[in-house]
């Protein structure tokens, strides 16, 4: 059976499987950023926003067996050429991975923890954008198995390049 203690004395969850063991150790904010460079004026002003995401993960080693993955979500809302605001967030997490080992690791980290991660941040973003006086922004949920595969793709079409 799972255990689950309070997430401030370990790991929320420890399946064993016959494959290893996952479980969050941690989830917390590492750093965030909300800008309005051009408030007050911003508010006066007739909007037709557009927003732009851009998202990103890397994981390190905290040695054996806990890695931080690291969640980056930057958001642009333009209305013309003035910026309304600018959100970056970075979510991170500790988790604890074990028997699990290369690709396997690395497609864990890329693409399950940030999963994990994303409605964390989601929520950050959107209760900034709130606080700065915009309306409420709902991020689109990420498909981070497919972006895994298409950087996969990628990076296989540079090797057969060179």
């Amino acid at each position: 059976m799972a255990e689950t203690p309070d997430s401030r004395n370990g790991p929320a969850e420890v399946p064993n499987t016959q494959q290893g063991k996952f479980a969050i150790h941690k989830i917390y904010v590492k750093d965030l950023s909300f800008e309005t460079p051009n408030s007050p004026e911003v508010f006066q002003d007739e909007w037709q926003p557009s927003v732009n995401m851009d998202i990103s993960n890397a994981a390190r080693d905290l040695g054996a067996p806990y890695y931080e993955v690291v969640l980056t979500v930057t958001v642009t809302v333009t209305s013309g050429d003035k910026t309304l605001y600018l959100v970056e967030v970075q979510q991170a997490g500790i988790f604890h991975i074990e028997g699990v080992e290369g690709e396997g690791l690395h497609r864990l980290t890329a693409t399950a923890c940030p999963n994990i991660l994303f409605p964390f941040a989601r929520e950050v973003v959107s209760d900034l954008v709130i606080r700065g006086g915009f309306p409420q922004l709902l991020l689109a949920p990420v498909n981070f198995e497919a972006l895994y595969l298409q950087q996969q793709q990628q990076a296989a079409e540079e090797q057969k390049k060179h």
